[in-house]
């Protein structure tokens, strides 16, 4: 079994929870509401910023032009591509996609960008490939199960979203996985390790992301009327 196939076994709960997410289950059903969409695209929009500056730090520490070849291209992705589901969502919840820039982190955001921009400083490629695997692999999983299960017409409100996960991300996943499996191979047992609770954390940390769209978290005390 690969490297990337015993990660992925190992997360398998993770999965199926997200799966089971009432906001993952809002997809499917087209049921969510303006508020949580408007949430969760703000704070999407944040982490993928930090996701085109990790895919920078990791081209830094590139030794080949195929490793800089792949994180390019995924800097292209997530300026160029991964607006069309943000748009979708924004549409949805009759709000401009311009205006959701720019917001401050909550905190299950701010927890998985914090991991991820550690990992990225301070680790190898092979713990920045397992760092941001799971966001993704599980994105892909998801669209490819509403594909299945719900089967939308154009008619549905997130039909847009679901085809672009379900058809768009299988090959990100795919050249990460192999890249990660590469890795593996010349890796000891402790950075193995190391790079599995990478992977792990992110896993649940794409469990937070939704949790908090979907309860539209906030930092516990409010300072909005100090800065004022």
């Amino acid at each position: 079994m690969s490297f990337s196939a015993q990660l992925r076994r190992e997360a398998n709960p993770i999965f199926k929870a997200i799966f089971q997410h009432p906001f993952v289950k809002g997809l499917a059903s087209g049921d969510l509401k303006k508020d949580q969409l408007i949430h969760y695209v703000k704070q999407d929009v944040a982490y993928l910023n930090s996701f085109v500056q990790i895919y920078g730090i990791a081209i830094s520490k590139c030794k080949s032009r195929e490793d800089m070849t792949m994180f390019n291209r995924q800097i292209s992705f997530v300026l160029d591509s991964e607006v069309h589901p943000h748009n979708n969502l924004c549409r949805v919840a009759g709000v401009q996609y311009e205006n959701m820039h720019g917001y401050p982190l909550a905190p299950s955001a701010h927890h998985y960008i914090s991991h991820m921009l550690t990992a990225a400083h301070e680790g190898t490629i092979g713990d920045i490939l397992a760092v941001l695997l799971p966001c993704p692999w599980t994105y892909w999983e998801i669209g490819q199960t509403l594909l299945n299960e719900v089967q939308p017409d154009p008619s549905h409100p997130f039909y847009d979203w679901i085809h672009f996960y379900g058809d768009r991300t299988d090959s990100i996943t795919t050249a990460f996985c192999a890249r990660l499996d590469e890795w593996a191979k010349d890796a000891h047992e402790e950075e193995k390790e190391k790079m599995k609770e990478l992977f792990l954390l992110s896993c649940q940390l794409e469990y937070r992301f939704w949790e908090m769209a979907y309860t539209l978290e906030d930092w516990p005390v409010n300072t909005e009327a100090v800065r004022r």
